[in-house]
């Protein structure tokens, strides 16, 4: 039996939601029976237990070094006094490394494992290329053009790069050129062209058994014109993104403009629906009473209700990760305004704006600008969401997977 190990790097969620749907396709496709283990910690480590319940002894538990937690995202000051320092509960980040380092490699020599997979974990990279492990990096960035933390950032970005490219193959989660979302964040030197291999976007699944439609569902389809502003990323990015929105919404010219907002946290304390009236609902008595709602605040939303949401709102409103902008640009054909928290962000609606596909937004007056020049120019972005959803590339899992196949063979 051929035997994968998966290493997922625990910032972000975008790494976690990539391989487990890359999990579904390989148990669909590979009809060879195969032994999977996963590494991680933190969250994410939680995440593949509650997955995983049944196979727990499969889940590796490696507290691989990031970055400490700011008011909006990582602190970059913070995280360079933790390289030599204990700071915020975290050991010092060169102890750490030390660490983490030799618990992958420990867990390399006791499962022998004929593949490894790494989405983010560079260091994996590393001690596959020195056991001579076939190695698969997947990602959406390689040298990204850095804006804000410029020249705070740029070592970390050679160490990064260097590794990446010590895979055998890196996998780019993207359409291939003209095409790439993340473009901005490669520049792959011509040394590693070769090894590169533009798979495909790891878009959700169709959700082919349809639920009866949720009172959130019914409540939106009786709506003509509302905006998704979706609310993602650790907790620290979470809440500075939801005080951002409040500011916007309490411009005067975003008074009458219907939206959505998704909070991505599993608590229904949240879900409410705010009238034109100024009067506050439970999203179940508003569709009872067909309420004309200006915003509804929902804490987590199913899949069924996220694809009617995306479906049918104007526009959305996101922070430029590359897994929601795949959806939102290619697999809804939907405008973006995007706000970005990291550099990474930055490039990718830069992207879009260039292609006249979304627009950035830094401040609660260039937000609210971007809104009226949505409405006022839609048949425009229409046309050119359209022309990029023909080439946009949903299949990455299923390409992968092909990958994956070849590899285990050679």
């Amino acid at each position: 039996m051929k035997k994968i190990g998966g290493f997922i790097y625990p910032w972000g969620n975008g790494h976690f939601t990539r391989m487990m749907a890359l999990d579904r396709a390989v148990h669909d496709q590979i009809r060879e029976e195969l032994e999977i283990h996963y590494a991680s910690s933190g969250e994410i480590y939680q995440k593949l237990l509650q997955r995983f319940s049944d196979k727990k002894e499969n889940i590796h538990n490696i507290v691989m070094p990031t970055p400490i937690d700011g008011r909006r995202g990582p602190s970059v000051i913070l995280s360079l006094f933790n390289f030599l320092l204990p700071l915020g509960g975290k050991p010092p980040l060169v102890s750490l490394m030390a660490n983490y380092l030799r618990s992958e490699g420990r867990l390399y020599d006791n499962q022998k494992f004929d593949l490894v997979i790494n989405d983010g974990d560079v260091g994996s990279n590393a001690i596959a290329e020195r056991r001579d492990v076939e190695s698969l990096f997947i990602t959406n960035q390689f040298r990204p053009r850095l804006w804000t933390s410029r020249f705070f950032l740029y070592p970390g970005l050679l160490y990064i790069s260097k590794n990446i490219g010590k895979a055998k193959k890196i996998v780019v989660a993207d359409s291939p050129p003209p095409n790439t979302i993340c473009e901005y964040n490669l520049n792959f030197p011509e040394k590693l062209k070769a090894k590169v291999v533009y798979a495909g976007h790891f878009s959700n699944e169709t959700i082919r058994d349809q639920s009866p439609k949720s009172n959130l569902e019914r409540l939106v389809e009786s709506t003509d014109s509302f905006g998704y502003w979706m609310i993602t990323g650790n907790k620290s990015t979470n809440e500075s993104t939801a005080k951002t929105y409040e500011k916007i919404f309490q411009n005067p010219e975003m008074s009458t403009e219907r939206r959505i907002v998704s909070h991505a946290r599993n608590d229904f304390s949240i879900d409410r629906v705010i009238g034109k009236d100024g009067k506050t609902y439970s999203i179940a008595d508003a569709c009872d009473r067909n309420v004309d709602w200006i915003q509804i605040d929902v804490g987590f939303l199913s899949e069924q209700e996220k694809d009617t949401v995306l479906s049918l709102c104007k526009y959305a409103v996101i922070n430029g990760s590359h897994t929601a902008m795949g959806e939102i640009l290619g697999g809804k054909a939907k405008p973006i305004i995007g706000i970005p928290v990291y550099d990474e962000h930055t490039n990718q609606i830069r992207w879009a704006q260039d292609r006249k596909l979304g627009i950035l937004a830094t401040t609660v007056r260039q937000t609210v600008k971007a809104v009226s020049e949505i409405h006022r120019n839609y048949n425009k972005y229409q046309e050119n969401l359209l022309e990029f959803a023909k080439n946009y590339d949903r299949h990455g899992t299923k390409n992968t997977v092909k990958i994956i196949s070849e590899m285990l063979e050679d």
